[in-house]
């Protein structure tokens, strides 16, 4: 691919509609534009499967006591600078509590990250994981703006996007530097010629806006928010806009708010590569051969000759698709996501040593939201769109150039693939928001921020720097020894009881407490 998305993503799975080129889900009726959007009632209803453009698949599967997901779709403003002009449509999924209504605390709203997932459809893919929280809230997600059914952005089809991804992301010479460029400039244009009306609106202060009309419509005086990766950025937008009406949330897998772009991606690259130094030495020091290597040194050898191999010559992948060294590289990182994938890294690259790159394709492919039909979400396109509406800096071939030994030495398998991917915002056609966003919230309730010492995509430093933007008496560190993005769905018995103590019960966890 030109370019691989920003590895935000705590959610890898989302997102291809198919937009004229007047969004998908924008009203132009002239009965909603005096309406005051907060009184609107919702008309919920049993879910369909969702659709292509959020990753596909089967409606979800009744809940645990047999009661149903439902679905809604909230109006929102196109443009928040003129809350009474255009609506789009916000995609909306609950789980009804299981508990006493009396006990009923009010909805706790997810964000599992990207930006790009679809909350619509990894709120039930998670559901069991949330269960204890059910007994007194409403379970609630969204798809944001710009994902899935929700305006969401349309760049490529499903047979560019097969090219895309196998397009060389770590150029070599001056005509691969072109070739990027020019692969970089088709996508974003086709960004543009397919859903130019919605990308100025993606913003996530955009989408923060929305999740404050979403707290009216659904009743809370409150938000009570779960936010994971990406969607610790968006809750702490939320809080800097609208810190009175914080209530208890918390904030896992934490971007750190302070970096730019740049700062961002190297601090994943180096992330990714503690990730991949763990696995390694995981793998050769069971009792059992590691059959990927001797040593963890070897395991990372051998790798990276792999890698070297496929960028001149790629072997079969997922028929009619070949393993070309960009998919490996993406597959490795979405193995390195969580320990519980760590077997199939290790089967990937057992077979890839055999001149077979299916698993690795497979994964790759989680990564970019294909389906096992060929079809992707909107993931990608989502994922850029956000990003380059947020983000001000716009880098060139030689800002990258200049950046690369920086990036290498942070990563030698995973600097060059991040540090290219600097370009994807290159024409953007709408300029980014700030370097950074601000989430300064004096006066919010606490918010958890729960930190993973071995997560590679959004490194443990960025927790303690969350913390320290949020403000004085606003954010509460908690740190997780464990391995993979994010902590709660580790499992941990000493993180779930923090976190469930104080979205239950409001028991506000000592600052600092450390599980592993």
């Amino acid at each position: 691919m030109p370019n691989p998305p920003r590895l935000r993503a705590a959610v890898l799975t989302a997102t291809a509609v198919l937009l004229s080129s007047s969004v998908t889900g924008c009203s132009h009726d002239n009965d909603t534009k005096d309406e005051d959007l907060s009184g609107q009632k919702l008309s919920w209803k049993d879910c369909p499967a969702p659709s292509e453009s959020e990753g596909g698949g089967n409606a979800p599967s009744p809940l645990p006591d047999g009661d149903e997901w439902q679905c809604a779709t909230m109006k929102a403003p196109l443009d928040w600078a003129k809350p009474r002009g255009d609506t789009i449509d916000i995609a909306l999924i609950r789980a009804k509590t299981s508990g006493e209504q009396s006990k009923r605390i009010g909805s706790l709203i997810f964000n599992f990250g990207g930006p790009g997932g679809s909350g619509v459809a990894s709120l039930p893919a998670f559901g069991k994981d949330y269960e204890k929280l059910r007994t007194r809230y409403d379970l609630v997600s969204f798809d944001p703006r710009g994902v899935g059914r929700s305006a969401g952005v349309k760049c490529e089809d499903d047979a560019q996007l097969d090219e895309y991804f196998q397009q060389d992301a770590t150029p070599d010479d001056t005509a691969e530097q072109k070739n990027l460029l020019a692969n970089t400039k088709t996508f974003n244009s086709a960004c543009e010629k397919h859903s130019s009306r919605i990308l100025p609106y993606v913003r996530t202060t955009d989408a923060a806006r929305d999740m404050n009309l979403m707290r009216q419509v659904l009743g809370d005086t409150k938000l009570h928010y779960f936010g994971i990766s990406y969607g610790t950025e968006l809750g702490g937008v939320y809080a800097h806009l609208f810190p009175k009406s914080v209530g208890r949330a918390v904030f896992d897998a934490v971007v750190d708010p302070t970096q730019n772009a740049e700062q961002g991606s190297l601090g994943q690259a180096e992330g990714f590569q503690l990730a991949l130094d763990n696995f390694a030495e995981d793998c050769t020091s069971k009792t059992t051969d590691c059959p990927i290597g001797d040593t963890a040194q070897d395991v990372k050898d051998r790798i990276a000759t792999l890698l070297k191999d496929l960028d001149s010559k790629p072997i079969p992948g997922v028929f009619p698709r070949e393993l070309t060294q960009t998919a490996a590289t993406s597959g490795i990182a979405q193995a390195l996501y969580s320990k519980d994938f760590w077997e199939y890294l290790t089967e990937g690259l057992e077979q890839a040593y055999d001149g077979d790159g299916k698993v690795l394709m497979l994964l790759s492919d989680s990564m970019n939201g294909r389906n096992a039909n060929g079809q992707y979400s909107n993931l990608v396109a989502a994922n850029v769109s956000i990003n380059c509406a947020d983000d001000k800096p716009r880098y060139t071939t030689a800002d990258v150039q200049a950046k690369l030994p920086q990036f290498k030495a942070a990563s030698p398998l995973f600097g060059d693939y991040l540090a290219w991917g600097l370009l994807s915002c290159t024409d953007w056609s709408v300029a980014g928001a700030a370097d950074h966003p601000d989430v300064s919230a004096p006066g919010a309730a606490p918010i958890l921020v729960v930190g993973n010492t071995g997560d590679p995509a959004t490194p443990y430093e960025g927790a303690k720097k969350m913390v320290d933007a949020l403000g004085k008496g606003v954010g509460v560190e908690m740190t997780y020894k464990g391995q993979g993005h994010g902590a709660y769905d580790s499992k941990n018995k000493c993180v779930q009881s923090a976190v469930d103590g104080y979205l239950l019960d409001g028991k506000v966890p000592a600052a600092n407490t450390v599980c592993s």
